[in-house]
Formats: structure tokens, C-alpha cells, sequence
């Protein structure tokens, strides 16, 4: 799986390696207690719903870019600093990426997972 993000007629592939947290407990922990992700990684966090979704950086010990999407749409994106760092927007699915991975992406741009 890749995760791709598309901007007018530009396309680029943010990670080329995704995992997804399906469950509770795997959306509960996260990117905790890891030591660093890959720099072609992405965790996608696919909650079905659109609503207010929450992020916290307790227990990671690295800096991640969150992007927020509903529909495939971005709605927020955020750098998340170690340890402290929080965020929260309208979302039906969060991915977590390694600082810096979603640079270029902006609210309104397409991000999606293409096998």
C-alpha cells in the first residue's frame, strides 16, 4: 500500500510503507513507545466516521506530521512535536507520518491509500 497525496495534477507518494491501526487497542497505542518510523512510513488510523479527533504525543519520543482527511480530504495538518506535542480537527481517518513527510500537503488537498 501507498499513500498518496494529489494536488491539482500533482500526485506524490508520501510512504510507500502503511500500516493501519483497526483496532481499539491499536489506535489506543499508536506510534508509543517506538523508538523512531521509517522515513517512507505512515500509520493510518481509519475511525468510519467523521467527527472531532484528538492527538497526543505521550510516550513518542520523535517528531511526527498528523494529517487530518475526511472523504480523502484534507481538513488539517499539523507537526506534532515529542512528547508534548497535541492536535485535534474534523476527521474520518488520521495518518501519522515522520517529520516533514507532509510538508506540501494542505487543507483541501487529496491524501489517499492506493494499493
Amino acid at each position: 500500500m501507498h499513500l498518496v497525496h494529489e494536488s491539482g495534477d500533482d500526485r506524490d507518494v508520501l510512504a510507500s510503507r502503511v500500516d493501519t491501526a483497526n483496532s481499539f487497542l491499536s489506535q489506543a497505542r499508536g506510534l508509543m513507545f517506538r523508538r523512531s518510523i521509517p522515513g517512507d512510513y505512515a500509520l493510518a488510523f481509519p475511525f468510519g466516521t467523521a467527527k472531532s479527533r484528538d492527538l497526543h504525543m505521550v510516550f513518542v519520543p520523535f517528531d511526527i506530521d498528523a494529517i487530518w482527511v475526511v472523504d480523502g480530504h484534507v481538513t488539517h495538518v499539523k507537526r506534532l512535536p515529542a512528547w508534548t506535542g497535541r492536535g485535534k480537527a474534523e476527521a474520518d481517518t488520521i495518518y501519522e507520518l515522520p517529520a516533514g513527510a507532509a510538508d506540501a500537503v494542505e487543507p483541501g488537498d487529496r491524501v489517499v491509500i492506493e494499493d
